[in-house]
């Protein structure tokens, strides 16, 4: 099977994550510039068969769009014309940076790492993908 890739979509970096070839587990993969992103997926693609991207979608309370919304959708159009051949689903990541911080801490992460933004990030895509798995079978 190929793997599922996560992105926690940011203006200035991306977490992201991936499935193991059983989709079963999802594993932080790394955080990168956002402008170097298309770069870091192309050499990944190259490497690893991928079926699936997941985009964390921007959502206030009310599901209206939040101010990253636009940033995000212009973001997947590009994928969908970089990358044509692979589908692109969005997931709802409302609290999603929160709820890695608090994973985080249940870990018994240390202070000073928490306050990491780009383990934050990873932490938050591998949850998001976490929940797609549990959540689709």
């Amino acid at each position: 099977m190929a793997r599922i890739i996560c992105i926690d979509y940011g203006g200035k970096r991306c977490g992201l994550a991936v499935t193991d070839p059983l989709q079963i587990i999802a594993t932080a993969l790394t955080t990168v510039d956002t402008k170097e992103l298309f770069t870091f997926l192309a050499n990944y693609f190259s490497k690893e068969p991928v079926e699936l991207i997941l985009i964390g979608e921007p959502l206030n309370l009310d599901n209206t769009p939040t101010d990253a919304t636009p940033l995000v959708q212009k973001a997947i159009i590009d994928l969908g014309k970089k990358f044509p051949n692979i589908p692109i689903q969005t997931v709802d990541e409302r609290y999603s940076s929160k709820n890695a911080v608090r994973a985080m801490v249940e870990m018994g992460m240390k202070k000073n790492d928490r306050r990491d933004k780009k383990t934050i990030d990873r932490v938050a895509a591998t949850m998001l993908l976490q929940e797609y798995l549990t959540n689709r079978s």
